[in-house]
Parts: C-alpha cells; structure tokens; sequence
C-alpha cells in the first residue's frame, strides 16, 4: 500500500469523507483517517453526525413519533390501538442498525472511490510547503506523506464547569441517545437544536421533561414571529421551557441529579432529575493533532485559524466543519470540503453561508434560511413580510398536522427574497426550494408564479410568497 498522498483527509465526518471523495473524483491518491470505532473496535466512519448525532437522533425522533401516534392521533384515522407498549431495546437497536448502515455506506463510498482508509488518529509529526509527514495511532502505528492536509476533525460535547460528562447521569448527546430506560423525571440543559430534540424524544416515550435556558428569549437565532409559534406548540405538547435562567451548583447523586438555579424573576429554584442533558454548544476537537509540530494556528477560541477559502496559517493546510468558523452544521461542512478538494485542483469551490439552512427536527420541524425579521428592521433594510398557516393546507389537513405556517421576507424593492421560515410538518424538506430560490436570487412573485402540485405541504410556499403581495388564494 502507498503511503505517499496528494491529499490526506484528518476526520471522517461529513466534511471530511465528502472532501476525501471529491479528491479522489478529481484525480488526486487521496487518503482519509478516522478514528470512530464500532461497539466491535471496527471502524465507524461519519463522525459525530453519524455516530451519536444527526442521523441516530433522526432514527429515534421518528421511532418516538410513530410511538406517539400510535398512542393519539391513530384514533382520529379510525385506527384502534390496544395494548400499546414501548420496546425500547428494540428502539434503540433500530437505530444502531441505522448507524451502521451509514457507516458501512461510507466505508462502501471509499472503495468505489479509490480513497484509502485508516483506521486510527491522525496528528501531525513535521511539515513544510514540500510536504508533511501524518502519524496514524491505530491497531498499529505508521506514518504517511501528504502534499496536501485538510483538517475536518469536528467537535466535542462542551460540558458545565464542575459537572463534566459521565454519560450515565450527566449526558452529552451520546449519552441522550442511548438512555436504555424512560427516565420519569428528565432535565435539559440548553433549549438549542439538540436538548429540544432529544427532549422531544423522551417526552414522547413518557418522560416529564424541563428545559432550563439561559437566554431570556426561546430561540433567539430563529425569526421571532416562527419561534413564539414553536414555542407555544411545543408547550402544548407538554414540554416545559424555562427561560432566563441561571445555572448554579449540580450535583450528581447515585441515582439522580440535582440543580440549583434561579429562575427568571430572580428565585432560587432546585429541581431533581433522573437524568440531565446538558447541550450548551460544542468545542472545536484539536485534542492529538499535534497542530504545535507543525506551528498550525488556532484562534483565541480554539477554532483552526482560516481564511474565507478554508485555507490557514500554513501552506497546502485546510480546514473545513466544526473546527473552523460558521455554523455547526452538516451539510456546511460537506459544502465546505467539497469546496475545499475543487481549489486544491485549482477550481473556483463555492460555498455561501447565506444560503446555508437550518433546521430543528421537532414536531413540528423548525426550518429557515436567510435573514429574519429582527435582523432586517435592526439592519434598515426595507422589506415586505407574507405568511401561510398550514391551517389552510389541504394536504396538511389529509396528514392530521395543521400546525405552523410559512413566512416569507422579500426586499421592499426588488422582491428578491431575503428569508424564508417555516414551523409546520415536513419543514426539513420544504426549506429546499427557499434555498434554491435564494441562490438564484430570485424574487417571491418568482415562487408566486410556479405551478406547485396539489395537494402538496409545498403549496404553502407558493402561498406565502403570494401573501408577500397581498394576494394568498386559499387563506
């Protein structure tokens, strides 16, 4: 096997193992290391998305889900249940099986590709522009030469101060995915993308669940009008949402967890949970790369130092996902080391965080892409504003989920599209065609235009881009 690359790949999350396939397209011997291991010590490429993140969390959301309707809305179908019970092993197993799958796919993905495989750690020993040598710490140490390195060593869990992780009481996502019984009494830290979906999960299989926020405002990031809307859905399916709190002493006891906080009117409150999640943000994972060896810049954060290329500090270095700037997502990521292999061969890789979607898989789903209200009016930005409730949605009313509604924001004068939000069922894939639009700058009366199926969830979109000028047909 060589050990001479043009391109090595340290992290094989979605950045890395889609910037390793890109290389390998365009012609480069590329190499990707990863050190995930399976419950067997096999390799389990996909990072921490795949591993205990975006893809088993979407496995038991909708195994809870299923679970919840069989319990509720069944009966408005005229499907009887009796006997309903929870098999939570058989749950749990579904999803490693799922886990699995997509680590076997990536696996799969290399070998059709041509881009090797180590299994281990991968660190820098030494470097310049001629080249640098990569030890791998796996079953069995070696080293490899690569002209070219691109960093996609992802992120960790970050823990509170004195309450660090042990994934039996005090959980990071790891941990919330893999609780082998319902807790009654469940508490999350963080009202983020991860502790409102993990704490979906556990409501619908029984749990009571508690968030406590810090912020004084529920989901500050998404577009305000959208996000009272979700909150007041969720409160409804009985998750408790405690804002403008402050965390104080937690305390982990041989079967529960204690914490101390004030709440937003300035009490002190103390609440025991069966289990704590805590989801507080992420820290970029550097930990073993040896990035000193090679005089690798990291910001006053922790973050790989990059420019807007992904390049850094050193010559043929990259970077790309978790580690570097902007948002911890997925699919940035991958944009990210695709945009990364296509410069490498001296193309012109395009990623625009404008365009970029977000997404919170609750039920309803939250998604958006572009400005939201409050940023347009705090940046002067003269705008026009429609909306369309899924109320209104023949197709939504078909599935049983009414809830939510589509929001459009366009400029005041040209009608081009500035954001689009959306609370309601099936957000996650609706938000596609906003992103399209967005990246082709194209206006509402555009959307407006286009003939949509009926019925369809996305005939809601058509209809909120007509609302942008006042002229909704069936609201």
């Amino acid at each position: 096997m060589s050990k001479n690359f043009d391109v090595v790949v340290i992290g094989g999350g979605p950045g890395g193992y889609i910037a390793a396939i890109r290389a390998a397209q365009l012609g480069f011997n590329t190499a990707c290391i990863d050190e995930w291991k399976n419950e067997k010590g096999g390799p389990a490429p996909g990072g921490t998305c795949t591993n205990v993140g975006c893809i088993p969390s979407k496995a038991l959301l909708q195994s809870s889900e299923h679970y919840e309707h069989a319990g509720h809305a069944f009966k408005d179908h005229g499907i009887d249940v009796k006997g309903l019970s929870l098999n939570l092993p058989q749950m749990l197993g579904r999803k490693n099986t799922v886990v699995k799958q997509n680590n076997d796919g990536i696996l799969y993905l290399f070998k059709k590709n041509k881009v090797t495989f180590f299994h281990g750690r991968g660190s820098f020993v030494k470097g310049d522009a001629n080249g640098y040598e990569i030890k791998v710490a796996g079953a069995a140490e070696e080293s490899i030469t690569a002209k070219q390195v691109i960093v996609a060593t992802g992120s960790n869990a970050r823990a509170l101060p004195g309450a660090p992780f042990d994934e039996e009481l005090i959980l990071s996502n790891t941990g919330a995915l893999a609780i082998t019984e319902v807790p009654k009494k469940l508490g999350v830290i963080g009202a983020g993308v991860i502790g409102l979906e993990m704490g979906s999960v556990w409501r619908r299989l029984g749990a009571e669940v508690t968030v406590l926020e810090a912020l004084p405002t529920f989901l500050g990031a998404v577009d305000e009008q959208i996000a009272k809307e979700a909150q007041k859905l969720l409160a409804k399916q009985g998750l408790t949402v405690n804002l403008g709190v402050k965390i104080g002493d937690i305390k982990a006891g041989k079967k529960d967890v204690s914490v101390d906080y004030t709440d937003d009117k300035g009490n002190a409150q103390k609440a025991v949970f069966d289990k704590l999640i805590v989801s507080i943000g992420r820290t970029p994972n550097t930990t073993g790369l040896n990035a000193e060896a090679v005089g690798l810049k990291l910001d006053e954060r922790g973050f790989i130092a990059v420019d807007g290329d992904c390049k850094t500090n050193l010559p043929n270095v990259w970077a790309v996902g978790d580690v570097v700037r902007g948002p911890m997502l997925a699919h940035k990521a991958e944009e990210e080391g695709v945009a990364v292999a296509e410069r490498i061969a001296g193309q012109h890789g395009h990623v625009n965080f404008n365009t970029i979607p977000w997404v919170i898989y609750t039920s309803p789903e939250i998604a958006w892409v572009g400005k939201t209200e409050q940023q347009l009016k705090a940046d002067g930005i003269a705008y026009k504003a429609g909306t369309f409730p899924f109320l209104a949605n023949g197709r939504a009313r078909a599935l049983g989920d009414t809830s939510g509604m589509v929001k459009f924001l366009a400029d005041a004068k040209t009608d081009e599209i500035l954001g689009v939000h959306i609370v309601g069922p099936m957000a996650s894939e609706l938000i596609s065609e906003a992103v399209v639009a967005m990246e082709f700058r194209a206006s509402a009366e555009d959307i407006a235009r286009i003939c949509h199926a009926h019925p369809s969830l996305s005939e809601a979109t058509k209809e909120a881009a007509l609302a942008v000028d006042k002229r909704a047909l069936n609201f």
